[in-house]
């Protein structure tokens, strides 16, 4: 540290910001690096103030050689590579973490501070939710404090001065951040790189076994919002449909992909539309899949989206940030009513010698039924008349002959189990049949009136086809638990109370709370607002927006909605800055020797033009004897502030400013 320049060393004050960023930029951090990340950031700011008190020194080239490559063996261990999301931004913030230990001048604060902003970016590629986005704010205005009290020398004390001016910066900044918000091209924000995250997302996934999707339901997180134009459809009719699934393989569900069909049959054929369509829009949160949701028919105008072979709706890439759709439903179009040999077959396929009781009980359900709905009748009778339960822990099945275990043995189960089970039941039977999973139902939100569709409402049911009336679907959990359809997972789970059960402090086990529940709905309508319209701003809606604002939009016309906009936004700096040429900026000494003035002039003690303060002083001296002694510390305390060491101002203008108030 001796060998540091005194103007070049860090205020102890700037070091105090420094700190405190430090902790607050990690902070968004702590639950996605390991505890050891946290624990160098403790050691470090420990070794730094340890060397700050003179008792330890700074760590030498091998020390900090050894840090680095255990570092990089730390994060290797704890992610098993180096690429991802979490692992390049937990070698950033250990990064950061160790910078601070070779702080010792201004020049190692900029690099740690210009880095700190880039700390706070990285936030957003995880969340870009509304208390994210404040607390980025709030940490922008911490590291700006902390830069704005490294360039004042001098200040030994810690002081709020610093974030006072850091917030009037930002605030200035205001106005500059909404016309780039809104006229800046949009491009593609850092958040939407391809860079995959390790850590699991929460969702459905492309295939299914009993157990998936009880697992989702003792979630809370939203899976999506949809905002109707007109009335929300009853409960029992928001069936959100994701994924269809054709293909049984090792107890497993999975859907069809694109190439797995021949070449004709990879569009879907024009359905018959019946009725006025419903439309919605729905605020998807990221997946890192490819399927989004709708009720049934839907067809969605966004680009990037088409409809599979299976009606069901598919977008280009995968959603890795909030993603807003459009969707027009017609809810009772005939779907295919004319089947074709090849899904005839993949609808009916079976793997042979699997369940083979199942497989008796279909045959013979068959043989004594008239045709394919009386079928299912006699199965959803089944389910109905026969003991079987619903719950969220069902029995664990074999690996060998699941469903007949389910059927003849356990008979609890989730949904996922009654739809398996039924769509076997029916291709037994002879007729085709599969597995549709999504969600059914929603939390109406009574402030916007929007559907809160959480990962509990997860479901699975089944899609079975009926000669000239195409795919019809058939809920078998509703013939077992009527009030799962009708009221949702939590009044059909009462009894058991396993609704939410590993999330006890989930703000949605309180809303027997009136207060915390008006909170809980207020605060998710705001998110939706937020997604609306800043997370979902893309370029097409700012497309729409500029069109409505200035009308045909051309790129000549942008440029100079753009260029007008700055200039309007920088022309009262601009002015502000020209005014304040014309004014001399006064030192902290100055402003306080002219106030001191001002009281002896009240006095009767005016000072003369070109008057130097000590013979100004002994002129009042002698005409206010009884203030000698006060205008004399006054004159003294001035007259060395002008020779006094930086780091003695601050307390020399204490002293001036005590001196002053004595003259009275």
């Amino acid at each position: 540290m001796s060998k540091v320049k005194l103007e070049q060393q860090v205020p102890r004050n700037a070091l105090v910001w420094i700190i405190l960023a430090l902790f607050l930029l990690v902070a968004p951090h702590v639950q996605r690096v390991p505890i050891w990340v946290l624990l160098v950031f403790a050691a470090a700011v420990v070794w730094r103030i340890m060397v700050y008190r003179g008792v330890w020194s700074f760590p030498r080239w091998p020390v900090k050689m050894g840090l680095i490559i255990a570092a990089f063996a730390g994060i290797m261990f704890s992610f098993r590579s180096l690429i991802g999301l979490e692992p390049t931004v937990a070698l950033l913030l250990t990064a950061f973490a160790l910078k601070l230990l070779e702080l010792a001048e201004r020049k190692d604060a900029y690099v740690l501070l210009f880095l700190g902003y880039f700390v706070i970016l990285t936030v957003f590629l995880f969340s870009q939710d509304i208390l994210i986005v404040l607390l980025c704010l709030f940490n922008t205005v911490i590291v700006t404090a902390a830069l704005v009290a490294l360039h004042r020398p001098g200040e030994h004390r810690f002081t709020f001065r610093p974030l006072r001016l850091a917030s009037v910066m930002l605030a200035q900044s205001i106005p500059l951040m909404l016309v780039l918000f809104f006229l800046f091209p949009r491009i593609g924000p850092l958040w939407t790189v391809p860079i995959k995250s390790q850590a699991a997302r929460t969702g459905m996934s492309d295939f299914m076994k009993p157990g998936d999707v009880s697992r989702l339901s003792r979630s809370g997180e939203v899976a999506f919002r949809v905002q109707f134009e007109g009335a929300v459809p009853a409960q029992d009719q928001l069936y959100w449909r994701g994924l269809v699934m054709s293909r049984l393989r090792g107890g497993a569900w999975s859907s069809l992909s694109h190439f797995a069909a021949p070449p004709d049959e990879r569009r879907p054929s024009e359905p018959e539309l019946v009725g006025e369509p419903l439309r919605y829009s729905v605020i998807m949160e990221p997946t890192q899949q490819h399927w989004i949701y709708s009720l049934r028919y839907g067809r969605s105008r966004d680009s990037g989206v088409v409809s599979a072979a299976d009606y069901r709706l598919y977008r280009m890439s995968e959603i890795e940030d909030d993603y807003l759709y459009e969707v027009q439903t017609w809810p009772e179009a005939v779907l295919e009513p004319e089947i074709s040999d090849w899904r005839r077959k993949v609808e009916l396929r079976l793997p042979p010698d699997d369940n083979p009781r199942a497989m008796a009980l279909a045959q013979q359900i068959a043989s004594e039924a008239g045709d394919s709905r009386e079928i299912v009748e006699q199965v959803l009778a089944l389910f109905t008349e026969q003991p079987f339960g619903y719950t969220l822990s069902p029995p664990l099945l074999p690996e060998r002959d699941p469903i007949d275990a389910f059927l003849f043995d356990t008979r609890w189960g989730f949904c996922e189990h009654y739809a398996s089970a039924f769509v076997i039941l029916m291709r037994a039977a002879g007729i085709p049949a599969r597995v549709v999973a999504g969600y059914q139902g929603g939390e109406i939100n009574p402030v916007n009136g929007t559907v809160i569709v959480h990962q509990f409402d997860a479901h699975a049911w089944a899609e079975v086809w009926h000669e000239g009336e195409g795919w019809v679907r058939v809920d078998p959990t509703a013939a077992v638990a009527p009030e799962r359809i009708e009221l949702g997972l939590e009044q059909a789970l009462a009894e058991e109370g396993s609704f939410l059960a590993d999330s006890p402090l989930s703000p949605l086990r309180f809303r027997g709370v009136n207060w915390v529940n008006q909170l809980r709905l207020r605060y998710d309508a705001l998110t939706y607002r937020w997604q609306s319209w800043v997370t979902g701003f893309d370029s097409d809606r700012q497309y729409q927006l500029l069109t409505n604002w200035f009308g045909e939009f051309s790129a000549r016309k942008f440029a100079l909605v753009l260029l007008g906009a700055g200039l309007l936004v920088f022309a009262p700096v601009v002015i502000t800055l020209l005014l304040q040429r014309k004014t001399v900026q006064l030192r902290e000494m100055d402003k306080l020797y002219l106030r001191f003035c001002e009281r002896l002039e009240k006095f009767g003690v005016a000072r003369a033009a070109g008057e130097g303060p000590a013979q100004y002083g002994r002129r009042a001296s002698a005409q206010l004897p009884r203030l000698e002694e006060q205008i004399g510390d006054v004159t003294n305390i001035y007259l060395g502030l002008a020779y006094a060491p930086a780091d003695e101002e601050a307390a020399a203008l204490k002293r001036l400013a005590q001196a002053i108030r004595r003259v009275n």
